[in-house]
């Protein structure tokens, strides 16, 4: 008879084996009948939030992707209908900047030199290639997506419906010009808005220059005040000096104003009040120079200086800085705008125009030591902003920009969010702390590739917001026939008449802010307000050639909106989960998502951050071809999601050695069916004969059910316990315990294990879907007539009743066992050595088990009541009990010594008078004489050690039988190979085992010969 199942190799292979199973999903179109088997269902909808097509996949990306897949998996396996849609996210600063690297451009005026149509080309060119290199990865992780049909958010259809958004802001007088001081990015030449850079992992350690600087005070003569900075360019702008109206400012001997706190050990001429300074006229470090004619510096009143730093004055540059620009406002100041886009100073500033705030400040260094204006000149390491993107030092300049007023929608989005589902829970308060201190939202952007701004200023003073691609056609005065697609220059090209006065207005040069491309796809991707369905809609503009998706109509949109999940890192909380969140409450009034999964960041192995130049970065590509998706998943599954991980083979070879477990099980099911010629039949049940299958199948039901439990939760962590848990008690137990039968091809025990490891297959599918559907493949679809071909097409496995009792019980006796392996590794005898007894103390209800106990720890009797065979000793932790007892310690402890206390129960004591807690004392339990003992939690067991000749010679023989079997496997004889087994004389004795001996070694023969060397020798039989 031909076998029923194809034995497994001693140790997976799991790229090799994921690689096989890929190309069968390919060749049988699994996902497609899954989608075909599940269309028409409930459903559940799954907004997949946009990954950026401009560089390859990082195993950073793998955990969200897998977290993804794993949830998508799991509700396939119940039965609903999904969407499957993936989104790539194709334009802004993350393309932009990749492109100019590959072109050696390094500045805007380069990229104009070098031409914005073929520069959007090659940004397109390049998404184009990612969104392959992407997709192939993808799909190697084992991500299942309508692949080909993906979201692109910069085709044409996701751009109009941002426009349309921006004309409701508009229409609601949310959208305005903004004039103030914002974070600005000299390389890039582009400001950038607070959700871009409000993370942490946009701030560095820099070493800055440190300058303590003289201000000489006017008409006060050998009086100045004195300032700190740690930016030298921005002191050429300087127009105030700020103090605390509270504090108190002391004027040294040397002439020299500070706040008292920071004035250090001066001798101190006169004292005032900060609203005493305030007004008096000073003479700025540069006032020579041009930009400076006309300023007056003075002392300003600003209740949020700082006093744990400087001097306690703060140098005010309001071209330079955003409160030094809102002080402006508040106190009409001068407000002088120092550098250009790229960072380098403008005409005006003397002999610093045309440097970089990075190259001016030695020159300014010089010129004010030069002005006998340098006090001290240092340098400090501290922490400050980096572009998002090209990673260049941030500076602050005074621009026009964009805008919309986020105040009308704060408490909105505060409400809506407290209707949502968190996890972890904890990230709520984050999104809501959000949301209660954001800005306006700074929306344009000056670069190239991006959303172009539907705004057409007219010289009448109206602001043209079109909202569509029809308008912009109805109302445009020309370019209408080289407008390809809605990116610059094209766009560029297209004026239209101004609605107000009928005058010709153009389009301004910038674009939008790449969360609005984000933000939009729960209702561009649905179908939103569209009458009717589109084929290929969403194939439009740039994403012509590289998405097949359809644009489905609003009826769609209502059966889909909102998503039952989203899911991605913790840092999106103030990126995509936001702008998702405003333009979705914007135009439909409520969020697109009923529940969030969040995640923390990927570290090395050692819990360093990843970078190339440190060596210690892992390519996605590397990790699924030397680790295996199926251990990338599971390593992520296993992680507590508001915990950074740390990722690296180290971690991942833990991860095999635990599955090695489950893999050596199924290995042993299949070799011991196979020698019995047994075969599975699918769907039925296991026939549960014995009273340890009927635990075996209840402990199976169990964690289908806990399982279910954690999918449902969102917890993969507490997902990966249970199954390892369930795999542990599978071999450790059930197997373990049921050796014999499976021995002698016991057909309940062989169906019993199968039905448990198939269940176990399908719960862990969702997680592990390579390495379950390679075992499923052997085990079922190739093994059991009528049985789905895929375990990811079997479904979830029923609901059925668990005996708690049972499973509480075996729990129960295997804490007994567990201790009494302790209570034998403190002993020094080995498990093969029998020993006489056993006493059980706390565990009576599991007396049943005796024999199994017995059994398990190699002892002849167990006993079930006291245990007299230990001695408890009892010390103070002295780190909690000293300062509670104070002198008295010393007599406690004496007393603990000589054993003078009395036992409370529930790990107390009472010694000398008082009453002693579990944490105040360290508690140790000792066997007499000839015993071990272990115990926990209420629980003790106590090993008699005491051997007499017949134990020792059954260990012998124990011995024996380990020793022989290890030699079969040594030299590979299979495992039903009979043997002839050789003893010397001098064993004569242990042949009073000798039917013992060929049961557990297939030994035919036993014989006795003389022969030199070893203790015994094996021969096959003939």
């Amino acid at each position: 008879m031909e076998r029923a199942f194809d034995p497994l190799p001693n140790v997976p292979d799991h790229p090799a084996l994921e690689r096989d199973v890929l190309e069968r999903w390919e060749r049988e179109r699994t996902f497609e009948r899954l989608r075909e088997q599940n269309r028409g269902n409930d459903r559940w909808s799954f907004i997949d939030g946009p990954i950026t097509a401009n560089n390859p996949m990082g195993v950073h990306h793998a955990w969200g992707r897998a977290l993804k897949d794993v949830f998508q998996r799991y509700k396939a396996l119940c039965g609903f209908d999904q969407r499957y849609q993936n989104g790539f996210d194709c334009q802004g600063l993350w393309v932009e900047v990749e492109v100019e690297k590959e072109l050696g451009l390094n500045s805007k005026r380069e990229i104009e030199d070098y031409g914005l149509a073929e520069f959007s080309e090659r940004c397109k060119a390049r998404v184009a290639k990612y969104v392959g290199v992407m997709t192939e990865q993808s799909k190697r992780l084992g991500q299942w997506m309508d692949w080909g049909n993906d979201y692109l958010t910069f085709s044409d259809t996701n751009i109009e419906y941002i426009w349309r958004f921006l004309a409701e802001t508009h229409r609601r007088g949310w959208l305005y010009k903004g004039h103030r001081s914002t974070q600005w990015c000299p390389r890039c030449g582009t400001s950038l808005s607070q959700h871009e850079q409000a993370g942490e992992e946009n701030h560095v350690e820099m070493e800055h220059p440190s300058l303590y600087v003289r201000f000489p005070l006017k008409d006060r003569e050998g009086e100045a005040l004195v300032v700190w900075t740690t930016t030298p360019w921005t002191l050429p702008a300087n127009v105030a000096a700020a103090v605390d109206p509270e504090a108190e400012y002391v004027l040294s001997g040397a002439g020299e104003w500070r706040a008292r706190e920071l004035a250090g050990e001066v001798d101190v001429v006169r004292s005032a009040r900060g609203e005493e300074l305030v007004g008096l006229e000073y003479d700025g470090p540069f006032d020579d120079f041009p930009a400076q004619a006309g300023v007056v510096h003075r002392v300003i009143p600003w209740d949020d200086v700082a006093l744990d730093e400087g001097t306690g004055i703060v140098h005010i540059a309001t071209g330079a800085g955003a409160e030094d620009f809102e002080l402006s406002r508040v106190h009409d100041l001068p407000v002088l705008a120092p550098i250009d886009e790229s960072g380098r100073f403008l005409p005006g500033y003397g002999r610093f125009e045309g440097l970089s705030t990075e190259e001016v400040a030695e020159p300014v260094v010089e010129a004010l030591r030069e002005r006998g204006l340098l006090l001290q000149a240092g340098t400090i390491v501290h922490r400050y902003p980096i572009c998002w993107r090209c990673k260049t030092p941030l500076v602050f300049r005074v621009v026009d920009d964009w805008f919309i007023a986020c105040d009308e929608l704060r408490q909105p989005l505060l409400d809506a969010n407290q209707e949502v589902e968190w996890t972890p829970p904890q990230y709520r308060k984050r999104m809501d702390d959000w949301l209660r201190n954001m800005d306006d939202w700074n929306i344009s952007r000056k670069r190239y590739f991006g959303l172009p701004l539907p705004f057409y200023p007219c010289a009448c003073g109206h602001l043209n917001v079109i909202g569509s691609l029809a308008e912009l056609r109805e109302r445009a005065t020309g370019g209408l026939d080289q407008l390809q697609e809605l990116h610059r220059p094209w766009i560029d090209a297209v004026p239209i008449r101004c609605e107000s006065c009928g005058e010709e207005a153009r389009r301004i040069p910038e674009v939008g802010d790449a969360w609005l491309d984000a933000g939009i796809v729960p209702l561009s991707t649905l179908g939103w307000q569209n009458p009717t369905r589109i084929p290929h809609g969403y194939a439009t503009g740039a994403a012509k050639s590289l998405t097949g998706a359809d644009l489905p109509d609003h009826a769609y949109w209502e059966l889909w909106f909102p998503a039952d999940l989203v899911s991605e890192s913790r840092e999106q909380i103030r990126l995509w989960f936001y702008s998702i969140s405003f333009m979705s409450m914007t135009l439909v009034g409520r969020l697109p998502y009923r529940a969030v999964l969040a995640y923390e960041r990927v570290r090395d192995e050692h819990g360093y951050e990843m970078h190339k130049s440190t060596g210690n970065a892992i390519e996605a590509n590397e990790a699924f071809e030397r680790m295996g998706a199926d251990i990338v998943r599971w390593l992520y599954c296993a992680q507590p999601p508001g915990q950074n991980i740390n990722f690296g083979y180290g971690p991942a070879g833990e991860v095999k050695r635990r599955l090695l477990t489950l893999w050596n099980s199924i290995g042993f099911l299949v070799t011991y069916a196979n020698i019995a010629d047994w075969r599975p039949e699918w769907g039925t049940d296991p026939p549960a004969a014995s009273a340890l299958d009927h635990w075996l199948v209840t402990r199976t039901r169990a964690l289908v059910r806990e399982c279910e439990d954690d999918y449902e939760r969102l917890g993969t962590p507490p997902l990966t316990r249970a199954f390892e848990s369930f795999v542990d008690d599978l071999s450790n137990w059930y197997i373990r315990r049921s050796r014999r039968r499976f021995w002698n091809g016991e057909p309940e025990a062989l169906a019993t294990l199968w039905w448990s490891v198939v269940q176990a297959l399908r719960v862990v599918s969702p997680a592990m879907p390579f390495f379950a559907d390679h075992l499923w493949r052997n085990l079922v679809a190739e093994a059991c007539e009528g049985a789905p071909d895929s375990v990811h097409l079997a479904g979830w496995p029923e609901a059925a009743e668990v005996d708690e009792l049972l499973l509480a019980e075996v729990a129960e006796v295997r804490r007994v066992v567990e201790l009494g392996r302790q209570a034998r590794a403190q002993s020094g005898l080995k498990l093969r050595q029998p020993l006489r007894r056993l006493v059980v103390q706390g565990a009576d209800g599991v007396s049943a088990h005796a024999s199994e106990i017995a059994e398990e720890l190699s002892v002849k009797e167990v006993e079930f009541g006291d245990v007299d065979a230990s001695e408890l000793r009892v010390k103070p932790n002295l780190p909690v009990l000293g300062p509670k007892l104070g002198k008295e310690l010393g007599t406690v402890r004496a007393a603990l010594e000589a054993g003078e206390f009395e036992e409370l129960g529930d790990g107390r004591f009472r010694v000398d008078g008082h009453e002693l807690g579990p944490d105040e004392v360290l508690v140790e339990r000792r066997g007499k004489e000839g015993w071990a003992v272990a115990g926990e939690d209420g629980l003790t067991v106590a090993l008699e050690l005491a051997l007499d000749p017949e134990l020792e010679l059954e260990g012998r023989v124990r011995d024996l039988i380990h020793a022989v079997n290890a030699l079969r496997r040594k030299l590979n004889y299979d495992i039903t190979d009979r043997i002839v087994l050789k003893l010397r004389p001098a064993d004569e004795e242990l042949l009073k085992y000798a039917e013992h001996i060929k049961r557990e070694t297939l030994a035919v023969e036993i014989r006795l010969e003389s022969f030199p060397g070893a203790k015994f020798a094996i021969d096959k039989a003939s």
